[in-house]
């Protein structure tokens, strides 16, 4: 039997986040294929982390910077580590590559951060996107290091082959992992005339959302309701904090309502969906709950990046915002066109995210790579040189802390 280890950010909390729902995917995606599966997380738990242990996952506290995780790993040995994002990459995985050599490495970028981040700078200044920033060269220096980087945006691949000239040997396409909508669940969801109003749903931890919440409160929303009176808008995300808190106006038919108990049930009760997303990076998982809701969408290119195939979408795409607030009314009011889009979305959940799929190619591939290891680390030569001690500063400093940390604490 073949052991998985799960290094986590953060514990995986699904129903916050797209983030905790990516890897419970993935776990299960294991689980399923017989791996034994282990989770581990320097970070606290919180009201809201899955209870792993209900799923027969180990559960592993471990700490930042302290070599009791090297004496840990070592005995364990695992056949497969996965780092949740790249900054756990950069704290364990030189300990992972030197106590257990031959463990697959693999990376889950879940978007890539870097994107993002220059987007956001890009936003914010009224500048031409621009990557060289240092973010950029530690996320592609882990991608380098690690034996596969699991990549949810086609975007995202055609970037790092084509601007950064990354090996496509050392890049997986693993979409959203999704049930296929079928008759019998379309039967269930609420119809045209059940629903209504509009809803936006995002982690608040997540600065994207916020800026989108403030665009759909300042820009948006006004030239909405002029149409729609009668209408109000819902704010549905985990996190939220005062600021956000504060943009509640019901006199304005504008809700702050807090997190959803669960994103797709919360969803299935509104017309439309309004994301005016201006950055951002990945496939975002808010758009896959609107199609497993049967609730269609406006969003922006940002938006609807590497998800949105042949102009095909489950709603409108658009980014002026005028012609946002147009395509919103109309999608409202005309039930014809509601449920056409509606119709657009099961076809995109199922031809590209239908994980029935991509289970197997997956791991397919990542047994191939197990079996030939050193000859894919020979081939990934840049990675190699990433890995050497001159250029492991990650490793040097890890090891400063924990003395300075030992010293302390004497």
């Amino acid at each position: 039997m073949q052991h998985v280890l799960f290094i986590g950010l953060v514990w995986p909390e699904p129903a916050s986040s797209a983030a905790g729902t990516r890897i419970m995917q993935l776990i299960d995606v294991f689980q399923t294929r017989g791996y034994t599966v282990t989770f581990a997380c320097a970070a606290s738990k919180s009201a809201y982390s899955y209870p792993l242990d209900t799923l027969g996952i180990r559960e592993q506290a471990i700490a930042l910077n302290d070599s009791r995780f090297d004496d840990w790993i070592k005995a364990f040995q695992p056949d497969i580590v996965v780092f949740d994002r790249f900054m756990v990459e950069e704290q364990y995985g030189w300990r992972v590559r030197e106590q257990c050599p031959n463990a697959l490495t693999l990376l889950d970028t879940e978007d890539l951060h870097f994107l993002r981040t220059a987007r956001q700078i890009a936003e914010r200044k009224q500048i031409e996107v621009d990557y060289n920033q240092e973010i950029t060269k530690r996320e592609i220096a882990s991608i380098l290091r690690c034996d596969l980087s699991l990549l949810i945006s086609k975007a995202e691949i055609a970037l790092l082959t084509s601007i950064f000239h990354i090996s496509p040997k050392l890049l997986f396409y693993l979409p959203f992992l999704e049930e296929e909508i079928s008759q019998k669940k379309i039967a269930k969801w609420k119809s045209y005339e059940e629903r209504r109003d509009f809803i936006f749903i995002g982690n608040f931890l997540h600065e994207p959302n916020w800026h989108t919440v403030q665009i759909l409160r300042k820009e948006v929303w006004p030239r909405l309701r002029k149409h729609i009176p009668n209408a109000s808008l819902h704010i549905y995300g985990a996190y939220a904090s005062e600021k956000v808190f504060q943009l509640h106006q019901p006199s304005e038919r504008f809700f702050i309502k807090d997190r959803a108990n669960d994103a797709r049930e919360t969803m299935q009760q509104y017309r439309v969906l309004l994301a005016p997303i201006r950055f951002g990076a990945g496939a975002k998982g808010k758009f896959i709950d609107a199609m497993q809701a049967g609730t269609p969408s406006v969003t922006t290119s940002i938006g609807a990046e590497s998800m949105s195939e042949n102009g095909l979408w489950n709603g409108f795409v658009t980014d002026a915002l005028d012609d946002f607030a147009t395509k919103a009314q109309m999608l409202y009011e005309d039930k014809a066109l509601w449920a056409m889009s509606q119709q657009s979305g099961i076809q995109i959940n199922n031809e590209q995210y239908n994980k029935r799929l991509f289970i197997d190619g997956f791991l397919e591939s990542i047994q191939y790579m197990k079996d030939e290891l050193q000859t894919h680390r020979k081939e990934n030569f840049i990675g190699e040189i990433l890995k050497t001690q001159q250029h492991n500063s990650l490793k040097y400093m890890s090891l400063w802390i924990e003395e300075k940390n030992k010293k302390e604490s004497i």
